[in-house]
């Protein structure tokens, strides 16, 4: 057998006393395709990182031999020459890995420059031709333009450009499509097995898949490698490993699936939130000084219609972009609607004015996608909890206040030792349930719950969607439930709204919609989720 073009000899990681890789061995031929999968803590990404040498303050031990050559034996220059050259990586974050101060242009450029010595014109020619062959829309004009100006989709592409750019011998790919939609996702994953395949038969180029999405490992990976705790506990070819999993933790990841546990709606429940014609446009400015005075509008939410009943959950399912959070704001007062009527419990959004409006909002709040965004990390758990009730409940006392964000917080699972803690000293799911927390702590009557899984391990999702099924349950809750996971959505919505480029394109029950869908776009969307 020929010699393997990455191999990991009992790779171990520590940081200071915490052992985050313990003895991790595993082999990657030229050309092959292997998923590194996990939950989060895992070890996953830091093996990646340690393979680069891109750890701080980190105590490495073993091998890592990339062609026949020990790294940890390689000057800093050398590994310089390496990266990006031999060795490139996709992150999973494409917004915070690329630099906004920078074109897409210039930044593969300078790859180019770096590693091939190609002057500005052919460098800037070279990152047109990759951004066309990563499937970018006009290429020419998108090289110009900087991070912020595409979207999560074309941002993923631009990074895969770059990192193709050099032509390198082994990618490393960090979650590249943990956040995007499912059709974007699919098509990742297509443009990265039609590039690997190119590559290959060219380069012999082998990809590393990082991810924690089994659906994903099982169209793309040729061998998985699965890790627990820093300590890689199963290994072996894909259709193996789905069919007979040998671990009980590789089981318990094959087997998290969303369950559905919602109740039926009461036939008798009324309704609490009613939207009839509702539209939302944006001004959007032309260029020149004229502009200013004459501006156009862009409507992202064309006129429509919705009901969300006590008790149910009323699920919204679409892409980015196509006006699920901007009609979720509407219909909360946080965004004004230009077109149509809205009601809480019989009475028009408009009427509620003073400390009316006040009282609204303690009775409809939202849960956000990125609860490290969302919550700050200069307050302690206790002072975010407690916010709002300082502000909707101002007759409790400190001692009343405490006692209800430990209650609320005993009701989400975490612990009241923990008040004095920040958010950063939690897990993402532990953080997801503080942001619930926050939102329950002053007795809504109605949640938006804006992707508060997309981001999470499968089995993390799984507890969070429990808990929430729970919750709705015990409080009679109302949730609107905002994703681009249908198996999410199967297994939380009673009633589908399906949403494309503003427009309600499918609407009915969660059986009919996605088990029988009468539009092209839902089916899409399912087709893309089977990957």
């Amino acid at each position: 057998m020929s010699e393997p073009l990455l191999q990991l000899d009992q790779l171990s990681v520590r940081f200071g006393d915490t052992e985050a890789v313990r003895d991790v061995s595993l082999a990657i031929s030229r050309g092959e395709r292997v998923a590194l999968v996990g939950e989060s803590g895992s070890g996953k990404s830091v093996t990646a990182l340690a393979i680069l040498r891109l750890l701080q303050d980190a105590e490495i031990r073993g091998r890592v031999l990339f062609d026949g050559r020990d790294l940890a034996t390689l000057s800093e220059r050398h590994m310089r020459g390496l990266r990006g050259n031999d060795i490139a990586m996709i992150f999973q974050e494409p917004m915070t890995a690329l630099n906004p101060l920078y074109t897409i242009g210039e930044q593969i450029a300078e790859t180019l420059a770096l590693h091939d010595g190609l002057d500005a014109k052919a460098a800037n020619a070279q990152a047109v031709e990759l951004l066309r062959r990563t499937g970018i829309p006009e290429p020419e004009r998108r090289v110009a333009h900087f991070p912020h100006e595409l979207s999560g989709g074309q941002r993923q592409r631009a990074m895969i450009a770059m990192a193709l750019a050099c032509r390198p011998k082994l990618l490393l790919a960090d979650e590249p499509t943990t956040a995007l939609d499912v059709t974007i996702r699919a098509q990742i994953i297509e443009l990265l097995l039609e590039l690997q395949r190119d590559e290959a038969a060219r380069h012999g180029m082998a990809v590393l898949l990082i991810t924690h999405d089994l659906n994903l490992v099982r169209r793309f990976a040729q061998r998985v490698a699965v890790m627990e705790r820093g300590v890689l506990v199963e290994f072996s070819d894909t259709e193996t490993l789905f069919a007979n999993p040998q671990h009980p933790y590789t089981r318990r990841l094959i087997d998290s699936r969303p369950q559905r546990e919602v109740q039926p709606v009461m036939p008798i429940a009324p309704v609490l939130l009613e939207a009839r014609g509702v539209a939302v446009d944006y001004p959007v400015a032309g260029g020149g000084i004229k502009s200013w005075f004459k501006r156009g509008r862009f409507r992202a939410v064309h006129p429509v219609d919705l009901a969300l009943k006590q008790g149910e959950t009323l699920g919204v399912v679409g892409e980015s972009g196509s006006g699920k959070t901007t009609l979720a704001m509407a219909l909360l007062g946080l965004q004004r609607a230009t077109e149509g009527e809205i009601e809480f419990h019989g009475e028009p959004l408009a009427q509620f004015r003073g400390k009316a409006r006040r009282t609204l909002r303690s009775r409809m709040q939202i849960v956000f996608q990125d609860p490290f965004g969302s919550l700050s990390p200069r307050m302690t758990i206790e002072a975010i909890v407690g916010e709002g009730l300082a502000l909707h409940r101002p007759q409790l006392d400190a001692d009343a206040r405490r006692a209800r964000v430990v209650d609320v917080l005993r009701e989400v699972g975490i612990d009241a030792r923990v008040l004095h803690r920040y958010p950063h000293e939690f897990s993402g799911g532990q953080r997801q349930r503080i942001a619930i927390a926050r939102a329950l702590v002053v007795d809504p009557q109605i949640l938006v719950l804006d992707e508060p899984t997309s981001a999470l391990d499968v089995s993390i999702q799984q507890q969070v969607l429990h808990l929430l099924a729970q919750l709705q349950i015990k409080y009679n809750l109302s949730y609107l439930f905002i994703s681009h996971d249908l198996a999410v959505m199967r297994a939380m919505a009673h009633r589908v709204l399906v949403f494309k480029d503003g427009h309600l394109v499918e609407a009915g029950d969660t059986e009919s919609v996605l088990f029988a869908p009468q539009h092209a776009y839902t089916r899409e969307l399912l087709a893309a989720a089977m990957l």
